[in-house]
């Protein structure tokens, strides 16, 4: 069957899912900066990110004061500590691993919801964590665009959301719901890094893909 007449040509076709497939949540970066223009691409990849009710959620915080970027490093470090700790008997394993690199990142940013999401009732009356998953999709633009550019990009869920939020003076009824450090890379991952540190091993498709009913694989 011939590709649909609205495809990509090829090499196009391939570029895409070589970033897909490529595509690391990396922990370590290089402290050069990121080119201007390189970043405003990346930013604008993920504002075209596809959205619930078009309400465009995300609120993008860029971090440049270093004394700032401390703080959300010493955020970071308590929950891991508490999340270490509720691991229990995989304590020791979890501390052995490295869970982001903001200090060493070129651009730090904080992704978060918008406020008054509750006046968007577009495809939200029933599912209202549309907003987070309109989020997510800008998130993986970004990812996708920064590893095109050949720029490391992770993303960093350790963190108490009421003590960042107070940190970087959002609103209330806004939330940060990841940090991301965004950087050169010495190079990436050869699989993902649980993985790599035997963590945890993803799983295959089929046992994800089910048909007609969650019964019927």
């Amino acid at each position: 069957m011939s590709p649909s007449k609205h495809a990509f040509d090829e090499e196009s076709r391939l570029a895409v899912y070589r970033a897909i497939e490529l595509r690391r949540d990396m922990r370590h970066f290089l402290s050069d900066p990121i080119d201007d223009d390189v970043f405003k691409r990346i930013l604008m990849a993920g504002h075209q990110a596809p959205s619930v009710g078009l309400m465009q959620p995300w609120r993008i915080i860029r971090i440049t004061e270093p004394v700032i970027r401390q703080s959300i490093k010493q955020i970071v470090d308590k929950e891991r500590i508490k999340t270490a700790k509720a691991l229990g008997e995989c304590h020791d394993d979890f501390m052995k691993l490295k869970v982001e690199g903001i200090e060493q990142c070129g651009e730090l940013l904080v992704m978060a919801l918008m406020d008054q999401r509750e006046q968007h009732i577009f495809g939200r009356r029933t599912l209202p964590e549309m907003d987070l998953a309109s989020v997510s999709c800008a998130i993986q633009n970004m990812w996708l665009a920064s590893r095109a550019e050949g720029l490391g990009m992770g993303w960093v869920s350790l963190f108490e959301p009421s003590e960042l939020a107070q940190l970087l003076t959002i609103p209330q009824g806004a939330k940060p719901i990841a940090i991301l450090c965004l950087g050169h890379v010495d190079e990436f991952y050869t699989a993902p890094m649980l993985e790599l540190e035997q963590w945890r091993q993803g799983g295959a498709l089929d046992d994800v893909l089910f048909e007609n009913s969650w019964q019927s694989r």
